[in-house]
């Protein structure tokens, strides 16, 4: 029932996005470039794929409909209960409606019957063995479920909601969808699965290790991929991550380590080397390095901002990748009481510079 209730939510919120699209003069192309996201992440979004990470987007949707204050209130609700994490409702059994109860056989594996071959001519010459009603009766309704399954099956693969978005192709014969690569490939898997998300990766631009085991910087990268296109952040690449891998034209790229400790020294001045430890300690000065808590939220970016301290600054994740933003935000929190006690874990590190910074190595 809570997974239904998430549901409804979800699809409450989609329904409202996709009012206020329908209230613009744009395609889903035009409207997404305006927005300054994806086609598919905007037609995501409007369908129920997904939710965005970032209400920015939604508040630039209500802004391009020309939605009045109360109108957005009303989708900061709906966009708060949409983005509780859902729990999947169990999969109810498939009901044996009309199928008979089998005759048990004496002697005989279950399944026997269906295993034997069909009847043979008798060895005088009669006439063949006729079938019995009975073997009519039990394979009909499941030669009937069958070709209703493959109805549905192919009916789910080539919709097309409103024309908009491209229908997916019965066979896909790209690496994620076939063979042992068709489950969803998740943190912990080794195998040629995982080096194939790597190279997809490798072409946004962002650095990772091509060696197929899925660990803690693969998990970064795949979050921050999945924000970047607008799809839900669990660092497990499922079918629509796997699409959007193929499919999105999309950019990681970032600043360098050198290009943020520049940075931070130009923002932090004479706290500079002090900040720089204290990025280094957090993140390694990795722009995209992301950080799982226990309660679900997650830390962001150069100085690994926490969801509740970007509600505090007004922030959103997909702010908090940009190190620019991140690092400016940090010194606003250095600001407040000019001490860095927003980063206890890495005080010891700030204090004390290690052995290979300050000076050449002997």
């Amino acid at each position: 029932m809570q997974g239904d209730r998430a549901e409804a939510r979800v699809r409450e919120f989609a329904e409202a996005l996709l009012a206020l699209k329908e209230r613009t003069p744009h395609s889903y192309e035009t409207l997404a470039t305006r927005l300054d996201i994806s086609r598919s992440a905007l037609h995501r979004y409007c369908s129920g794929r997904a939710v965005p990470a970032d209400f920015d987007v939604v508040r630039r949707l209500a802004r391009q409909a020309g939605a009045d204050r109360d109108e957005v209130t009303e989708l900061h609700r709906l966009w708060v209960l949409a983005s509780e994490p859902r729990t999947p409702s169990p999969v109810p059994e498939p009901a044996a409606a009309g199928v008979p109860t089998p005759t048990p056989v004496e002697d005989r594996p279950v399944g026997d019957e269906a295993l034997r071959p069909a009847a043979t001519p008798v060895a005088d010459g009669g006439d063949e063995t006729p079938e019995t009603g009975g073997s009519r009766a039990r394979r009909w309704p499941w030669a009937v479920a069958a070709l209703l399954a493959a109805a549905a099956l192919a009916a789910a693969l080539t919709w097309n909601k409103g024309g908009d978005e491209p229908s997916e192709t019965v066979a896909d014969n790209r690496p994620l969808f076939t063979g042992e690569c068709k489950e969803p490939v998740r943190d912990g898997q080794s195998d040629r699965c995982v080096r194939e998300v790597q190279l997809l990766l490798s072409r946004t631009g962002v650095t990772i290790g091509i060696d197929g085991i899925f660990g803690p910087e693969t998990l970064r990268r795949v979050e921050a991929f999945q924000l970047r296109v607008g799809l839900n952040v669990d660092g497990i690449v499922d079918d629509d991550t796997k699409r959007a891998l193929y499919d999105e034209d999309v950019s990681l790229k970032t600043w360098s380590k050198k290009q943020v400790a520049d940075r931070i020294h130009e923002v932090f001045g004479e706290k500079a080397d002090t900040a720089v430890r204290i990025a280094r300690c957090q993140s390694f000065l990795d722009p995209l390095y992301i950080t799982p808590n226990t309660n679900g939220t997650r830390n962001w970016g150069v100085f690994q901002i926490s969801d509740a301290r970007l509600r505090d600054l007004r922030g959103t994740p997909e702010k908090a990748m940009d190190p620019d933003w991140n690092i400016r935000a940090a010194h606003r929190l250095w600001a407040q009481d000019e001490d860095f006690s927003d980063w206890p874990h890495c005080a010891a590190a700030a204090e004390d510079p290690p052995p290979d910074e300050g000076g050449d190595a002997p």
